[in-house]
């Protein structure tokens, strides 16, 4: 696979994480319906976690939620050591 590839899929999985993320601050804020904590950490997993982060700080969301204040970050910090072996 090459770099350019890899990075468009980091940049689209992160743009479609971050708009879970508004839509879901959208809907907690109006009382609907609710998009459900594993699909957040399921893209965080396929490579969104800059995105969910992003939406934390943007957003003021999912803040008071330890599974996320560690969770996310970890799974960043898992991806960046997965990567940098790979490609070193």
């Amino acid at each position: 696979m090459t770099i350019q590839l890899v990075f468009a899929y980091a940049f689209l999985i992160n743009v479609i994480s971050l708009s879970y993320m508004y839509v879901d601050k959208q809907k907690a804020i109006k009382g609907h319906w609710r998009v459900p904590e594993r699909k957040f950490f399921y893209l965080a997993i396929v490579g969104g976690s800059v995105g969910i982060m992003l939406g934390m700080k943007l957003f003021r969301h999912k803040t008071k939620h330890k599974s996320f204040k560690v969770g996310i970050p970890l799974i960043f910090l898992l991806q960046i050591v997965l990567m940098s072996y790979h490609y070193l």
